[in-house]
């Protein structure tokens, strides 16, 4: 039997990288994986793939749209799909091969196969050939991850009724692309098929999109995608979903509650995500789970089991990669004796469409639900002259700061970068910073970033420089 201290279950971002900062601080640990490539849903079928289509639906549509307006000329483009996917595979094999190298360069054994708990000790795993092999380990790090959810009525077949999975490998461009859902993930796919020649349409169930995020950045992105071709339907309650050969019907309930019905010929199925603790084998060792299938952990992560952990997708919070890296080696870190620590309210959210739409901290909603008075500084993109140098005017930037104390409690953003330059946002609240502070911080020029200072100038005294 091989024995190790720690055995990670689950190799996405929060399982590998906890098993690396496992090894670095000295455990002898292995880690589980039931496909034959690491990474987990994140470098396979998530974060990274869609990114490549992203980029490359967003190239395609510079050169239609945009390279005439830079004073370049082409003959007009044309979409290779199949390349594009291509593309796509080849950045995700790339990403996945430093994924083990990584575990050769730590010592980190990897088990290929489905584990199962046999008690809080050991752990079988099952290989593809059928063979199965026992391990035991002193403590035992859950990272499964999760899968989308359907909706009961949506019978997804993988052809024409489909899931993120799904449309990150389409062998077509459909002609008109219903998207259920108006999240992060139906609008990232949405984007890349609209580049590329797709009618598409959002139907979600709430009034607004993105609705984790501030409220502002919601309008503003519907705006913005909106200028952009997709068009949306919102309050709107999804009630059956139809294959009819080479189309789709979704039948729904609009606000006013009329009955409507919208007809493509793919429907992507984006209505969120659900922990994935399938086959885990939690029941054999009394692991407890919440009513949605989460399992259930303290603020150190610990499960009722005491030598089991879990972190990520599996456990409550949001259903972020980064998120889940940082539980990882708050975990580990544990294990080794070390105080780590995690401020949730300092994890990221970002929105990879074009423009990109990025937020940390308290939303203008949470501080009005919480009572607390602040003051708001906000600054277009449109301003900047670098955002006018690379035509990416659209967007804001805007501050949300102690109506008293001037410590800057939420920063949200939609424009060129947003997805970089949010890492900046998090470290001036991290080391609470007040708005006064960033206003006199000098920021490079000409950059996207000047519009975090100015809009800390607008929250300071409604002193915007560019504005």
């Amino acid at each position: 039997m091989n024995n190790f201290d720690i055995i990670v279950i689950g190799s996405g971002p929060g399982g590998y990288v906890s098993a690396i900062r496992c090894a670095q601080l000295g455990f002898k640990t292995a880690i589980i994986e039931k496909y034959s490539t690491l990474g987990g849903t994140c470098l396979n079928v998530g974060c990274i793939p869609s990114k490549a289509l992203l980029d490359s639906s967003e190239h395609f549509h510079n050169a239609v749209h945009n390279f005439e307006n830079f004073g370049i000329e082409i003959n007009p483009p044309k979409v290779n799909l199949e390349r594009m996917i291509q593309r796509k595979n080849e950045v995700v094999e790339q990403t996945t091969k430093g994924i083990d190298f990584l575990m050769d360069k730590n010592k980190i054994t990897v088990f290929h196969g489905w584990g199962t708990f046999i008690s809080g000790a050991r752990i079988a795993v099952k290989k593809e050939d059928g063979s199965s092999e026992e391990l035991e380990s002193k403590y035992y790090i859950i990272a499964t991850g999760s899968k989308p959810v359907s909706l009961p009525f949506a019978l997804i077949d993988k052809e024409r009724i489909i899931t993120s999975t799904e449309a990150l490998n389409l062998k077509e461009i459909p002609k008109h692309l219903l998207v259920i859902g108006g999240g992060v993930i139906g609008l990232e796919l949405g984007s890349v098929y609209k580049r590329l020649g797709s009618e598409v349409t959002v139907i979600e169930f709430l009034d607004r999109l993105i609705p984790t995020m501030d409220g502002s950045l919601s309008k503003e992105l519907q705006k913005v995608l909106k200028k952009q071709g997709i068009k949306f339907s919102l309050s709107t309650q999804v009630t059956d979903v139809v294959r009819n050969e080479g189309n789709v019907v979704v039948q729904a309930v609009d606000k006013n509650g009329a009955e409507v019905s919208f007809e493509g010929d793919y429907c992507l199925v984006a209505v969120g995500r659900r922990p994935y603790t399938d086959g885990l084998g939690l029941e054999n060792v009394g692991v407890e789970v919440d009513e949605r299938g989460r399992i259930k952990v303290n603020e150190q992560l610990q499960t009722n089991i005491p030598n089991i952990y879990a972190i990520g997708d599996v456990v409550q919070g949001a259903m972020l990669a980064h998120k889940a890296e940082e539980e990882g080696i708050l975990v580990a870190e544990q294990l080794a004796g070390q105080k780590p620590h995690i401020d949730y309210n300092l994890i990221p959210g970002v929105v990879y469409t074009w423009p990109e739409v990025a937020g940390v901290g308290k939303t203008e909603e949470q501080l009005r639900q919480e009572g607390r008075k602040y003051k708001t500084g906000q600054f277009s993109m449109r301003a900047l002259g670098r955002s006018r140098a690379s035509g990416d005017i659209d967007g804001f930037v805007k501050i949300l700061a102690d109506e008293t104390t001037d410590e800057v409690l939420g920063i949200h953003l939609i424009g060129a970068r947003a997805a970089d330059l949010i890492a900046d946002a998090v470290s001036l609240l991290e080391y609470r910073a007040s708005a006064e502070d960033i206003s006199r911080m000098s920021h490079a020029h000409p950059t996207y970033a000047e519009a975090i200072k100015e809009a800390a100038l607008d929250a300071v005294e409604k002193r915007a420089i560019h504005s």
